[in-house]
């Protein structure tokens, strides 16, 4: 078996992005959120790495493969076909979980029993002797997930899922107990790792079991959740490396020791007696007696431990689900407040809520919303800072209430002129896409001086719509808190104008880049979406990165290399995440050749092209700087008729300890694409930097012909900025 592998971590729906960020804390590679998971590669030390130390992961599967499962004759074919006897012995004991069905395959127990003949006829015809059925406690538990026409098979590494630590009591828990996991995805969310490693305290006024709490007790000491575990998915697994296993215990419980000898403050209160019984049993059996206090106490009753004055306070209040009266409950919520607000000013507040109308009583303005799930039920989690000034209405009443109107204050004048004009420009826009078939577009872009900021509509394929807010950083002189207030309600007027549900709207701040600045990754969240345009698919990310992988103003330059792409070898430089690439494919092009310096905007195109059926040899992906590539394709001989070149601004390589400015370099970047230029071709050249003057009277001495296409590239939404882009198309004379 190689030494390198393809793993899954399932996890719960919300937690994609948080857990991606996990595990590329842990030190993991190739680490990608996908729906309900995240994907990595690696060795069996990463594995067991994140086995071990995983506070969000529902399971970690090693990957064996796909095989093909259009039938049930290929499925058992292909299972047939895997190498079982280096997993488990004839005499040992299986369990296999299916999951996932189609048109050939539609039922998963018939799936389970097909996978399992597949291994009893494989072991019987190599050693007469075949595995035996345990589903409680088997030596090998296999994964079988069908998508489509492949069944993708798996070994589940981690035995039972992963948010059973070990410290409930078998048997005992409270009304509406909380996954370990979800609890965990709060305090990741509510910024409790850098609360705690700044001093702050913790506190759950209405603990139940206590989850909350003992998580934050865990990841503030540095304890590994998975240390407490007495039996995992692997221990009589083949490929089992006991030696590397015990080493990372060994490693963990040395840092278990040196963190909670410096663990802060962490208190768990209720005022159920029953449930503080049962939460400190649970705080007993996770080895943190001692270390988190646990108390009968009133919600009114709770104090701020003394001498902290910053902390977090996380709570799980009875909800719907739990408890009935609701006259009773939207005073719990009021009460909270109130108290947490005057006892806690200082602390961060996070609340775990399915019902809306009663996380609407808390009259708190929450700093970030996050949508998770508790099992089935909708809970999202609301970060607060509450004080004693905090508490005021801040909600936004969807237009068919029959109002538009925010109960957030109007920050000045001019916020109701950008409502106008977002009306307006939303009508207008909205009527030529809805005719036009376009899903994703921009229906504000900096139209009023005082709202500094681009709009753009993203609609996914279950026609699900997204706001993604591009703030252009206000002057030096504008007071910053004036610009915070002006983008709280353009955040607001955007959901409530455009009918939009304001978990859907991602707001991002865009500064001048100057100097080695360069655009970086922003906050982790993991929302991507797929949308379609001019009937091809993107994957569109709205949360992670300033941009969102499909530029919109270059909707018809796209489809434009798509009328060109027909026959051509088509060479795509500084391709981001491949879009122009996907279109050029679509449009017949003989081969296609895609370069980026990122791995991760590499692998993006991919999934692009995956998403559009494309695949084969002749569709490449390189990573390079375009400058090298193009010097290496020289010296190979390499000639495309057709070249697309959208450069950044500037561009700030670690790899290339170099830098490249559109303005500056632009010309030689052009010659260099000439080099490589077969006879008749063309140079797409493309530019965003504002006032980017393009050198065609240097280029025309140097044997170009060169022509303005810019007109014919900026579509429809775009045309109130036509300086958006700059765009030339570039030829060898003669």
């Amino acid at each position: 078996m190689s030494d390198r592998h393809a793993f899954f971590a399932p996890c719960p729906r919300g937690t994609e992005g948080l857990l991606a960020d996990e595990l590329r804390r842990l030190g993991l590679h190739g680490v990608r959120p996908q729906r309900a998971g995240v994907l990595f590669s690696g060795e069996m030390t990463h594995a067991y790495r994140a086995l071990l130390w995983s506070r969000l992961a529902s399971r970690i599967l090693l990957s064996l493969g796909d095989v093909d499962a259009t039938s049930a004759d290929t499925l058992h074919a292909g299972v047939t076909a895997m190498p079982w006897e280096d997993h488990v012995r004839p005499e040992g004991t299986i369990a296999i979980d299916s999951t996932g069905v189609n048109d050939a395959l539609r039922n998963t127990q018939f799936t389970t029993v097909r996978v399992k003949d597949a291994l009893a006829d494989r072991f019987t015809e190599k050693f007469g002797q075949r595995p035996s059925v345990d589903t409680n406690a088997p030596d090998l538990r296999i994964n079988v997930v069908v998508r489509g026409e492949t069944a993708r098979i798996s070994i589940d590494l981690s035995g039972e899922p992963l948010h059973r630590r070990g410290y409930r009591t078998p048997g005992v828990q409270v009304a509406a107990p909380m996954k370990e996991t979800l609890a965990a995805a709060v305090l990741d969310i509510a910024g409790w790792r850098e609360t705690a490693a700044g001093g702050g305290a913790f506190l759950d006024p209405m603990c139940g079991s206590g989850t909350l709490a003992i998580e934050a007790a865990l990841m503030a000491g540095d304890v590994a959740p998975g240390l407490s575990r007495e039996r995992w998915g692997f221990d009589r697994w083949l490929g089992h490396d006991a030696d590397t296993w015990n080493e990372l215990v060994r490693r963990a419980g040395e840092k278990r020791d040196r963190g909670l000898a410096k663990l802060p403050p962490i208190l768990a209160s209720d005022s159920d007696s029953r449930s503080v019984e049962i939460a400190a049993d649970c705080v007993r059996r996770a080895g943190l007696e001692g270390h988190v206090t646990v108390v009968c106490v009133p919600l009114i009753d709770t104090v701020r431990p003394e001498g902290f004055s910053a902390g977090l306070v996380a709570c799980n209040p009875p909800y719907g689900e739990r408890l009935s009266e609701r006259a009773e409950l939207g005073a719990l919520y009021t009460q909270m407040t109130a108290h947490l607000s005057s006892e806690f000013e200082g602390w961060k507040l996070a609340v775990i809520s399915s019902d809306t109308d009663l996380a609407r009583g808390l009259h708190l303005r929450p700093l970030l919303v996050h949508e998770l799930f508790n099992g089935r039920i909708p809970a999202p989690v609301s970060v607060f800072a509450p004080d004693a000034t905090a508490i005021g209405a801040t909600t936004v009443t969807r237009p068919d209430t029959g109002s538009d109107s925010l109960e957030l204050p109007p920050p000045d004048a001019a916020a109701g002129a950008f409502s106008n004009r977002l009306r307006k420009m939303a009508k207008h826009v909205g009527t030529w896409a809805r005719r036009s078939g376009v899903g994703c577009y921009r229906v504000y872009d900096a139209d009023l001086p005082d709202y500094n900021l681009a709009v753009d509509v993203y609609t996914d394929e279950s026609g699900t719509r997204y706001a993604h807010l591009a703030e252009y950083a206000p002057p030096a002189d504008i007071d910053p808190g004036r610009a915070s207030r002006r983008m709280e309600w353009a955040t607001l007027s955007v959901a409530s104008v455009l009918d939009i549900e304001p978990d859907n709207v991602f707001v991002k701040r865009r500064e001048r880049q100057r100097g080695t600045a360069q655009y970086e990754r922003m906050a982790r969240s993991g929302v991507t979406i797929t949308v379609a345009e001019n009937d091809l698919r993107f994957e569109v990310n709205l949360s992670d990165y300033l941009d969102t992988g499909l530029f919109l103003d270059h909707r018809d330059t796209r489809a434009w290399l798509r009328e060109l792409a027909s026959g051509t070898r088509f060479l795509n430089l500084f391709a981001y995440t491949g879009t122009a690439s996907v279109y050029a494919a679509a449009g017949g092009a003989a081969s296609t050749t895609t370069v980026d310096l990122s791995t991760t905007y590499l692998d993006w195109a991919k999934r692009n092209f995956a998403l559009n059926g494309g695949s084969g040899l002749q569709h490449r992906f390189e990573r390079s700087d375009s400058f090298d590539y193009l010097r290496l394709a020289r010296d190979a001989g390499s000639a495309y008729d057709l070249i697309f070149v959208d450069p950044p601004t500037f561009s700030n390589s670690k790899r290339t300890d170099s830098t490249f400015d559109v303005q500056r370099d632009h010309v030689a970047l052009v010659i260099a694409c000439g080099k490589v230029l077969a006879p008749g071709g063309t140079i797409v050249f493309s530019c965003n930097r504002r006032k980017f003057a393009f050198d065609a009277e240097t280029l025309a001495a140097e044997g170009f012909e060169c022509s303005d296409a810019t007109a014919r590239t900026i579509p429809k939404d775009f045309e109130r900025t036509p300086g958006i882009h700059t765009c030339w198309t570039v030829r060898k004379a003669g």
